[in-house]
């Protein structure tokens, strides 16, 4: 499986007991997982500087997640230009329902990148 840099927009700052936001560049953080063969091994909960941005929020967190070398996104949804910014930048793409636990998030993500 190896490793996996795994980003999900989230509602808070509660790591995996959070919960996936509803909205991807506008969501209040970010919320970090570094997986290692399917097993946690450091979180971290970003502020999203580009949260209250009436536009253009998207491609800013894309080039965040660009910048910390994150290998797939686990969103509820994605626009248009950000998804394609994702592909850009080969970072994969993983689609769950809004409210979902980060912590099955990541599974479901896990399960589908590998």
């Amino acid at each position: 499986m190896g490793e996996l840099r795994v980003a999900v927009p989230t509602k808070g700052e509660k790591g995996l007991q959070d919960e996936v936001a509803e909205t991807f560049g506008r969501a209040k953080t970010i919320t970090v997982i570094d997986l290692v063969n399917g097993e946690v091994k450091d979180v971290r909960v970003l502020q999203n500087p580009a949260a209250s941005y009436r536009f253009g929020a998207g491609p800013i967190v894309v080039k965040i997640l660009a910048d910390l070398k994150v290998n797939v996104v686990v969103a509820s949804e994605l626009g248009p230009g950000a998804s394609t910014l994702l592909e850009d930048q080969k970072i994969a793409k993983v689609i769950v329902k809004p409210n979902m636990p980060v912590s099955d998030a990541i599974k479901v993500a896990a399960a589908q990148v590998n």
